[in-house]
């Protein structure tokens, strides 16, 4: 049963709390200045212009008793302008039947150009309305990428032309991990049940990433190889390094999986190929995420293809057949003019020229990779994983490692600097950073928006923010009180702000 949203807002609204500020914009503008009086907003009046000296994405608002200019480089500067007037809308009061805004000036431009959000639908599946919800309550953070993983051990969620037992097989669980079990295998339980078959069609992405594009957010596919690979392989068996998967099904449980694509075998090669040229035609973004994490090589040491391989090429060890396929599609990608996105794993045998590491397991990675001149992402566990618990003391959802998993508080996320520890040589190397939302533990839509919001409010105004600007976490958390009325009006949940420190 879902818990009324009115709960959740009379849990923020505790004895003695401070009278939060009227004007609350969440991600915080560059530079506000507010002067008396206040303006009728009214849409259709807003003036719009064009100003090439401001930055890309960047706009600036100016609101006298007379009118509403927005000034801006691009459109997308304009939309972001549209959306900080929403948040004004009302802030003060008026006898007007439209929202009264405050008189002032707002100059403000994004810090990083990757404001990602990522959202994993392997495990559990939310559907063509929930992925566009979300969409919607991230472009209203200024999120401007959506990493749509669609494709992994427990699930594949693509229709392909070319393959279509990939959902025939893949999009399928005859079964799947109950609530409440955790990754030790000893505690899991089943439902029993057979989960899907669910994907979505060719025309379900396409609406999706034309929806995105109104909203200024790119959507990037992710294809995953070599590891997690097991809903594919149940398709293809043939691709994997013993020819045959047995049971033919998705991996039914959370957690590591032997079975990876066979990167000896050619097939395997021209399998990839093609499944990368459909989703070029899909998603039309100029990155492709390739993967690249957590791959176990017991099936490649065991396997004459990659053996042979490895010796062909003289690629020294199974580290070295890796990196060689990570540059082969790098190089594959970059023909149709894309850029390849890998986990932080792919440092581990050396990252091509032009590929962009993504790094997770902390920021030792992004450190790393930036230092030797790659571009990267960073996403770290420490502050950006949202299937982590929040720190809640009544908090009733199931999170990855339990009750003595890591733990991201909303203060930890909004602590998020994307080139801390980085030199200011390889400052420039850093494209942004990114949420992510894995849904092992996450069951429905529900769990989902409790676990995002507010914590991606708080990285969202980390990514639109300067490294260098300061940010207090106390101002942000009287603004998040005004700013949770938003969330509930628009139906979505978050947790109680004042526990979550």
């Amino acid at each position: 049963m879902k818990i009324p949203y009115i709960t959740i807002l009379a849990a923020a609204m505790v004895a003695g709390a401070e009278t939060p500020p009227a004007i609350a914009l969440v991600p915080a503008p560059r530079e506000q200045a507010w002067r008396e009086g206040t303006c009728a907003f009214v849409e259709k009046d807003v003036r719009y212009v064009r100003d090439a000296a401001l930055p890309p994405e960047g706009y600036r608002l100016d609101i006298t008793p007379d009118g509403i200019t927005v000034a801006s480089s691009d459109d997308a500067g304009a939309f972001y302008a549209r959306k900080t007037l929403k948040q004004l809308a009302g802030s003060v009061a008026s006898d007007s039947p439209s929202p009264a805004i405050p008189c002032g000036t707002v100059t403000d431009w994004p810090a990083f150009r990757w404001r990602g959000l990522l959202l994993d639908e392997c495990r559990h599946f939310f559907g063509k309305e929930a992925v566009k919800q979300l969409i919607d309550i991230a472009s209203e953070h200024k999120y401007n990428v959506f990493h749509w993983h669609l494709m992994d051990d427990e699930g594949w969620r693509v229709e392909s032309k070319a393959f279509p037992d990939l959902v025939k097989y893949g999009a399928v669980r005859p079964k799947s991990q109950c609530h409440g079990s955790d990754h030790d295998p000893n505690h899991v339980r089943y439902n029993d049940m057979p989960y899907g078959p669910f994907f979505y069609t060719r025309e379900d992405l396409c609406d999706v990433v034309a929806y995105a594009a109104e909203r200024h957010m790119a959507v990037m596919p992710e294809v995953e190889f070599p590891a997690h690979a097991r809903a594919a392989l149940a398709a293809y068996p043939q691709l994997s390094c013993r020819g045959f998967i047995e049971p033919r099904t998705p991996r039914c449980i959370w957690g590591g999986e032997k079975e990876v694509f066979c990167a000896g075998n050619d097939e395997t090669i021209r399998f990839l190929e093609r499944l990368i040229d459909e989703m070029c035609e899909i998603f039309p973004f100029a990155y492709v995420h390739i993967g690249g994490d957590e791959c176990p090589k017991d099936r490649w040491k065991e396997c004459p293809k990659c053996q042979k391989r490895i010796r062909d090429l003289d690629l020294g060890d199974e580290e070295g057949l890796q990196k060689w396929m990570t540059r082969h599609f790098t190089d594959y990608l970059a023909k149709k003019g894309r850029h390849a996105v890998g986990w932080d794993e792919i440092l581990s045998a050396g990252v091509p020229q032009g590929t962009v590491v993504m790094s997770w397991r902390g920021a030792t990675g992004g450190i790393e990779a930036a230092k030797a001149g790659s571009d990267v992402i960073m996403t770290p566990n420490t502050h950006c994983y949202l299937d982590y618990r929040q720190g809640l003391s009544e908090d009733p959802f199931q999170y990855i490692g339990g009750l003595n998993g890591r733990c991201v508080t909303l203060e930890k996320a909004y602590s998020f600097d994307p080139c801390e520890g980085i030199p200011e040589s390889g400052r420039a190397h850093v494209l942004g950073g990114q949420a992510n939302c894995w849904s092992e533990y996450t069951w429905n839509e529900y769990d989902l928006a409790w676990k995002t919001w507010p914590r991606a409010c708080a990285i969202a105004e980390a990514l639109w923010t300067a490294p260098a600007a300061p940010r207090d976490f106390a101002d942000f958390s009287r603004r998040m009180v005004v700013h949770r009325k938003r969330l509930v009006a628009a139906h979505v949940n978050c947790a109680p702000l004042e526990l979550s420190r």
